[in-house]
């Protein structure tokens, strides 16, 4: 993808990811738009940063993805970038399952319908524009899942699945598609405080971006850039090894 002169779509582009995401466009000379369910963090980095264009939308419902599709085609017809970043992770014991079902399909909306049906909206958008990208945001834990989040995992394994198709499917034509799978990272995902331990979301993003750079199309850090080439008795054993951690430190989780 080229560097500098994109209109670029993030979905979840609000704060996190996203956020570091859009801030280094714009820093290369892009026009960036940043996509939110809330409007007060959406108006808040356009606080910090009134260049950016923003858009209220829940990518999880189907009528929203279709208007923002609409909205954003008409108002930035040179759009070329679109970001899938938008996401939730919830714990889930699955010995203890008393939610209604609406509270665990939100996160399977969010995470798998809503990046696929944007992607196929805006695909015949990309395909119009003489240099495009298609980046999606998936995770570590698409390869080695994290036992007290199945469904998150199971969403972000879905959408490294459907990378892969859809880069093959493109390869002939001038839309690159690239997948990021970050580690944990210090945001919050999943909820304030839940992943101090992850890397700096600066130090991420930074190197994410270096990538992206260089023209490379599935980009890990630390732990998931490993995880990108290892066996699968290496990937089951590390599944394994992080669902011992995880108990380790959470002795109640399997007794809620």
């Amino acid at each position: 993808m080229k560097w500098s002169g994109n209109t670029v779509l993030i979905t979840g582009g609000a704060s996190g990811i996203g956020l570091a995401f859009a801030e280094r466009f714009l820093q290369a000379g892009n026009d960036v738009i940043i996509v939110g369910r809330r409007a007060d963090r959406l108006k808040q980095a356009k606080d910090e940063h009134p260049a950016l264009h923003t858009r209220v939308c829940d990518i999880s419902i189907e009528a929203e993805r279709i208007a923002l599709f609409e909205w954003a085609s008409s108002t930035f017809p040179e759009l070329n970038v679109l970001v899938n970043n938008a996401g939730i992770q919830q714990q889930v014991n699955l010995l203890d399952a008393k939610e209604d079902w609406g509270h665990y399909q939100k996160e399977i909306s969010i995470n798998v319908e809503g990046p696929m049906h944007v992607t196929t909206l805006f695909l015949p958008h990309l395909l119009k524009k003489t240099t495009a990208a298609l980046i999606n945001v998936s995770s570590g834990l698409a390869l080695t899942p994290g036992t007290w989040v199945p469904i998150y995992s199971a969403t972000k394994a879905e959408i490294h699945s459907f990378t892969v198709s859809l880069r093959l499917q493109l390869e002939y034509t001038h839309v690159n598609v690239i997948e990021v799978l970050p580690p944990a990272v210090n945001t919050d995902l999943g909820g304030v405080g839940l992943h101090t331990f992850g890397a700096p979301l600066n130090d991420f993003a930074d190197a994410v971006f270096t990538e992206l750079r260089s023209g490379k199309e599935e980009i890990g850090y630390g732990g998931s850039e490993t995880r990108l080439r290892a066996t699968r008795d290496e990937l089951d054993e590390g599944t394994r090894l992080a669902w011992e951690g995880f108990k380790r430190n959470n002795p109640d989780f399997l007794r809620k």
